[in-house]
């Protein structure tokens, strides 16, 4: 099963947390990512964020990635979106 944390970080403290899963066999790991931060911008009350380069290459390298305000069209009322695999 694939499982996907989420993290809302203001000023070092989490303000919002979720996990989304999916058992899917079907999808690709690339397609239960990407609906795995829309479920989790969905669930933040959120835009789905902008992948850029970076993310792209962090995610990657750790299974982990932060999305900053760069990433959304929006202002946000946090610092920081960290998501990261914790379970495949």
């Amino acid at each position: 099963m694939f499982r996907l944390s989420g993290k809302c970080v203001r000023h070092t403290k989490i303000v919002l947390s979720a996990v989304i899963g999916d058992e899917s066999s079907e999808k690709s790991r690339t397609e239960k990512v990407l609906g795995a931060v829309t479920a989790l911008a969905a669930e933040f009350d959120l835009p789905s964020p902008l992948w850029l380069e970076k993310n792209i290459r962090d995610f990657k390298r750790r299974a982990r990635t932060h999305f900053t305000s760069d990433n959304f069209l929006e202002p946000l009322p946090f610092d920081y979106l960290e998501i990261e695999v914790i379970e495949e």
